[in-house]
């Protein structure tokens, strides 16, 4: 089993998804008492969020990469970035190290490919919905990628920030998300992409009018079938 190291903290609330997950595949996978062979580098969050929101993603940059290293030196025999917002760094990370990096979008672009969806709808920070580092990447799996207007966009943000990242959880919110979804789905997305990995702390399937796609979940299944594999 190959270890897996965890760039986590981006935030630590998601973190523990993507811990619980990567265990819960590899009991399944092997049974008994089996658990994963992973490593978790967790930043401070309030450091990494102040250099986004100043457009200092240099900083970032070397963080993560430096957390990249570390994980490395320490046994890991590859990378995860546990966040949608922050692979924006990911190529970075990945010349740094001599280790696989898995992209989260890649996970998630695998299973929509797999699923046949030609048209999807993403939610996320405004970085992740409004940025090219990663609609281009799930566009390259082929098929398109709608995001709400920008009015709700600004929403699901704040959202994201001001609540999820901080473990609250507002029924109001799930209601103005799901509001969103349905417009998502009127204008023809087959499915959602749950693209802020927190966004999967407060919507699930029985809120959606479409199939939802958990980034975290799936990057975390994707990350426990890799070190299966060897």
């Amino acid at each position: 089993m190959r270890t897996i190291g965890l760039i986590g903290g981006l935030s630590w609330e998601s973190t523990v998804i993507y811990y619980q997950i990567i265990n819960q595949r590899v009991r399944e996978r092997l049974g008994g008492s089996h658990s994963a062979n992973s490593l978790i580098w967790s930043v401070d969050y309030t450091t990494v969020e102040d250099l986004i929101f100043a457009d200092r993603w240099n900083e970032v940059s070397t963080l993560l990469t430096g957390a990249g290293r570390n994980l490395e030196e320490l046994g890991a025999d590859l990378l995860l970035i546990c966040s949608n917002t922050f692979s924006r760094v990911s190529d970075d990370v990945e010349r740094a190290v001599d280790v696989p990096v898995l992209h989260i979008a890649d996970a998630v672009g695998a299973e929509i490919r797999a699923r046949g969806m030609r048209k999807v709808g993403l939610l996320g920070t405004r970085f992740t919905m409004e940025q090219p580092f990663y609609r281009d990447r799930l566009a390259a799996h082929g098929f398109d990628v709608l995001v709400p207007p920008r009015e709700k966009r600004e929403l699901v943000h704040h959202v994201i920030f001001d609540e999820l990242v901080r473990g609250v959880l507002r029924e109001s919110s799930r209601d103005a998300y799901a509001r969103i979804i349905d417009d998502l789905a009127a204008d023809g997305a087959e499915g959602v992409i749950l693209g802020c990995t927190e966004i999967e702390l407060l919507i699930s399937e029985k809120d959606s009018a479409v199939p939802v796609l958990p980034s975290a979940r799936l990057h975390a299944e994707a990350a426990a079938g890799f070190a299966l594999a060897g």
